[in-house]
This record gives C-alpha cells, structure tokens and sequence, in this order.
C-alpha cells in the first residue's frame, strides 16, 4: 500500500543534497559477504520505481579484500537471495586489453555495450565472476533496464562460472 508524503510546510525546500545526505547517512545492513551459492540468473525488469532483475541501478558496493570499505557504482541486477538482491558489477574500463592478466587474477568481464546507465555513452562490462548482495534499500538510483539479449549473454557467463 502506498504512502503518501506529508505537506510540505511553506518556505521548505526538498533538495536532492539533502535526499543525497540522507542516503548516505543511513546505516545500510551489515554486508554479510558475497553470494557464493548456485546462482540462477532472472530477468524480471517492472517500471515501478523499484529495483528488478535485469535493471542496472547506483548503490554501494564494498570492496573485494575489505567489505568495510567501498564505492558507489553501477551494478547489473541478476536474481535475489531472501531479503538481498544479488547483482555483477558495472565499468567502463575495458579490460579486453589485458583479458589475459585478469583471467590470471580470477576476473572475468562480459561486454554489455552502452545504454541509458551512462550519460557519457561509455561501452561498459560487468564483471561475471563476483555475485554481490544488494540491501534493496541502499540502491541511490535506477539508471536502466539492460536489453534481455545482453542479459542473457551475461546469464550465460555466469552460468559457466558458477
């Protein structure tokens, strides 16, 4: 059941730094690691204003070696895990120049191309070899649904890894 929000209140202004402030002050759930079960990769994209399978959004993404620390970044969405979404991350570094070196260091990236998640228009790859989990609450943005066709290239790889 939707919420309604309250009046607003004269002479009060709702400004993206301070809905920006308010994301990155709350206390997301202790990460509780990286998904590392059998994975079955669903493409499931709804415009409704909530986070799917197969939609690329911004949240947090702890780092590999230290999960205390991370960055925000763009992630494919590719299936859940109870409460957690589980999700490969995005960049627009290409990493078919060294695809040898990144195989060696247990990475593995899926061209996806470009789309609506980069205003820059950058080919972008996800890295198929590393399932995070996703506090559905801490996604900060929605950028756009990956065409299926892609997905299931992405689905394939993670397949063939998993």
């Amino acid at each position: 059941m939707p919420t309604s929000l309250p009046p607003r209140r004269p002479g009060r202004l709702r400004s993206a730094t301070s809905s920006l402030l308010r994301w990155l002050t709350r206390r997301p759930a202790p990460y509780p690691g990286d998904f590392t079960g059998r994975l079955v990769p669903a493409y499931d994209p709804h415009a409704d204003g909530r986070p799917d399978p197969g939609e690329i959004v911004w949240t947090w993404v702890p780092f590999e070696e230290d999960h205390s620390v991370g960055k925000d970044r763009p992630v494919l969405l590719v299936g859940s895990d109870g409460d957690w979404l589980l999700a490969v991350m995005l960049t627009s570094k290409d990493h078919d120049h060294d695809a040898r070196r990144q195989h060696q260091a247990v990475r593995e990236w899926v061209d996806v191309g470009s789309g609506g998640w980069d205003r820059s228009g950058r080919p972008s790859e996800v890295r198929v070899n590393r399932i995070i989990r996703v506090d559905p609450d801490a996604i900060r943005r929605e950028g756009a649904v990956l065409a299926r066709e892609r997905f299931e290239e992405v689905a394939t790889a993670i397949r063939q890894l998993h």
